[in-house]
């Protein structure tokens, strides 16, 4: 439709009230509006508080590092055991005196063995011992299923004073060094 015929269609008391109603407001130059600064970003307090624990912890001396286990690398300190002889039990300078490969046993017939093999090292005065529970990938489900339990069989033995994977050259995450009480 053209104007006109637009026009004709509004009643002229319609186009009166109309301009009554809007002669006091001023053109708009632009259709855009005016842009404000965006909103800051939430501050994570709770994020920083978290972080600022975490690095205390880290720098204390009274830490567990089984708790950073990484999934793969098994650690575990008894308290009051020095946290330089756990690193030289993880950087293999203890000599091994002793040896256990579980390889192929079932869970309970590894469980005897560990523990005959351990009663067996403190009968012999051996301080560290290496053994040797593979990566799991003889099992069914393709896991370390022996790894899982002689980690929990470790700590619950006394004469076990700390535990770690062992070094790439002497079976990495598939073998533990054990260091023993004497």
């Amino acid at each position: 439709m053209s104007k006109r015929k637009k026009s004709h269609l509004i009643r002229p008391e319609d186009q009166a009230l109309f301009r009554q109603a809007v002669q006091d407001v001023t053109p708009l130059h632009t259709d855009r509006l005016p842009l404000s600064a965006p909103k800051p970003k939430p501050i994570a307090r709770q994020r920083q508080l978290d972080e600022q624990q975490v690095i205390h912890d880290m720098l204390s001396e009274h830490y567990d590092p089984s708790q950073w286990e990484t999934g793969e690398e098994l650690l575990f300190m008894r308290p009051g055991v020095q946290h330089s002889v756990l690193q030289k039990l993880r950087r293999g300078q203890y000599s091994i005196h002793a040896e256990l490969d579980l390889h192929g046993m079932v869970v309970s017939v590894a469980r005897v063995s560990v523990g005959e093999f351990l009663h067996e090292c403190r009968a012999r005065g051996v301080r560290c011992a290496r053994i040797i529970h593979g990566k799991g990938y003889g099992s069914w489900q393709r896991k370390p299923v022996l790894k899982a339990k002689l980690n929990k069989w470790l700590q619950q033995r006394d004469e076990v004073m700390a535990f770690c994977s062992a070094r790439q050259v002497d079976g990495g995450t598939g073998a533990i060094y054990v260091l023993l009480k004497t």
